[in-house]
């Protein structure tokens, strides 16, 4: 089915692609998951429905891919040669102004995730496992370099410290993310948490 749908949206061009991709993170920002409907973006793109439709099968599949290709990183370039080092250096993929848009992003998400199984089920497939198959390669290097113990009870808690300081910072402070922030917080919290001193 992935092949299916991989074949019909390689009839759009790519320049076309990324602007229905950038209309639909725009709609998500200004009104929320629950609120974009297909025909708004069929509206903002100068699309038909049934296109949209027929390349992506649904709303849940297109605002997933959306949120995909807005990330021009990925956790398995990483490795610089310490856990230290691969946080910072997870940090430092995008900059203050992309987090703060990607912070939005996110709220905009967030509750519907929990409501809405398709939305979930293809957040997970899409975002979710292939970033945590990449994370625990990390993890696993820092493991066999002696960094971490491997029955570290942190461990199975590092992904959610790291978006749990992202998520908060909004929350609690009023303000988005930042590159310094989310360095101090690894510094300060997670690494110690892991037993691993901050200038390691």
């Amino acid at each position: 089915m992935t092949d299916v749908a991989t074949a019909r949206r390689s009839r759009l061009t790519p320049e076309r692609e990324a602007e229905l991709y950038e209309a639909v993170l725009d709609l998500l920002r200004e009104v929320g998951y629950d609120a974009l409907t297909m025909d708004a973006v069929a509206a903002r793109t100068r699309s038909s429905k049934a296109t949209l439709y027929r390349q992506w099968g649904g709303k849940a599949q297109l605002v997933v891919r959306a949120l995909r290709q807005c990330k021009p990183h990925h956790l398995n370039d990483i490795d610089t040669g310490s856990l230290r080092g691969d946080l910072h250096a997870m940090v430092s993929q995008e900059d203050d102004c992309a987090m703060e848009q990607t912070s939005a992003l996110m709220r905009g998400i967030a509750m519907a995730i929990h409501t809405n199984a398709d939305l979930r089920e293809a957040f997970s497939d899409q975002l979710i496992d292939p970033e945590m198959a990449d994370f625990r390669k990390i993890l696993e290097r820092a493991i066999a370099r002696g960094e971490v113990r491997s029955d570290c009870p942190a461990l199975d808690f590092l992904l959610h410290m790291l978006v749990g300081g992202f998520a908060t910072r909004a929350l609690l402070d009023d303000k988005p993310p930042t590159q310094e922030f989310l360095i101090s917080y690894v510094d300060a919290v997670v690494l110690p948490a892991l037993g691993v001193h901050a200038s390691s």
